[in-house]
């Protein structure tokens, strides 16, 4: 037999064996379900969570080739939506888009009927924005946040502050506020960032411990004034406003961060695939440009330092809760 055979013969049986090997992980390979798949939003249009979800989605549906719907399901702090998530089928149809507030839940909601840390698989974080209080000069008489202390000081309770409802990082960025300077205010709850907005932009109520992607442009035109952002730094497209310690109040330190997960019993490699499309579609310069208008952090950190990331917001915000004694309202 010639050496020339055996060689070419190796060839073959070597690409058979390499065909062999590669057959199992290709038939691991799952597609996506057929039809479009849904995110669901636990808070209503035009909330913070909408704002980086929705341009996100379109993306990631352009890189995949399939459709992804926005689903809102607001309600209760956005516990009612996550419930829902909670029980769609784990087909990779549906993914769970929800925020720092679902880590506030477990300790202000007592009958959860989900868990987010077992009902839930996390993909990785999609934006961090500071929080910033924001006031409607129109209801509150100052301009500077030594204006704000000393009014605030002056009337304990009588200044209410918006949320998007009760257990949200905006309802407990204040109740952190009011533990760490000694002041008194009134919770004004609303079902969603929206809605909350919109009230403070029509003079009915006096301010927001807001994340900056729905203040900044009231801000910016204006509308609304920033006193002091709940952050380490000065926030770069805002280095007129002072940061938490510069105000003298080092430990108020709150972001509004959202995030993408996958229904617990989603097939692994779907869970993965929609990890490397969402850090993929996070590089777009249209999407970066949309993250930086909002004045927002770029997520994709991978899921194991999401995870780690909602374990330590869980701990964090039960802390603040017993101590502040908050209740629903």
């Amino acid at each position: 037999m010639s050496k020339s055979f055996m060689s070419s013969r190796r060839r073959v049986l070597g690409g058979a064996l390499a065909a062999a090997l590669a057959a199992p992980a290709v038939a691991r390979a799952e597609p996506w379900p057929i039809g479009p798949i849904t995110w669901l939003n636990p808070f209503p249009a035009g909330g913070g969570t909408d704002v980086f979800a929705r341009p996100l989605a379109a993306q990631i549906g352009e890189q995949i080739g399939q459709q992804i719907i926005i689903d809102n399901k607001g309600g209760a702090g956005g516990t009612v939506g996550a419930s829902q998530a909670a029980k769609m089928k784990p087909d990779g149809s549906a993914f769970f888009v929800g925020a720092v507030h679902h880590t506030i839940a477990p300790s202000i909601y007592k009958n959860l009927d989900y868990d987010l840390e077992t009902s839930f698989v996390p993909i990785t974080m999609i934006a961090l924005v500071p929080q910033v209080i924001s006031i409607n000069p129109t209801r509150v008489p100052v301009k500077t946040y030594a204006e704000f202390f000393a009014y605030v000081k002056a009337n304990p309770g009588k200044v209410n502050y918006a949320s998007p409802g009760a257990g949200t990082a905006h309802h407990l960025a204040g109740e952190l506020y009011a533990l760490e300077t000694g002041t008194k205010f009134t919770h004004v709850p609303y079902r969603g960032a929206g809605p909350a907005m919109q009230d403070l932009l029509a003079g009915n109520v006096d301010m927001m411990f807001d994340g900056m992607g729905t203040s900044a442009q009231q801000i910016r035109q204006n509308r609304l004034i920033g006193l002091a952002t709940a952050t380490p730094q000065r926030v770069s497209e805002f280095p007129d406003i002072p940061t938490s310690a510069e105000v003298g109040v080092p430990n108020w330190i709150v972001s509004t961060w959202y995030g993408l997960w996958a229904i617990k019993g989603t097939p692994q490699p779907l869970v993965d695939r929609m990890y490397a499309e969402t850090v993929k579609a996070m590089k777009v310069e249209k999407l970066q440009a949309i993250w930086k208008d909002q004045v927002a952090q770029v997520g994709g950190e991978p899921p194991a330092e999401f995870a780690k990331r909602i374990r330590s917001e869980i701990e964090k915000w039960q802390k603040v809760v017993a101590a502040s004694g908050v209740k629903l309202d």
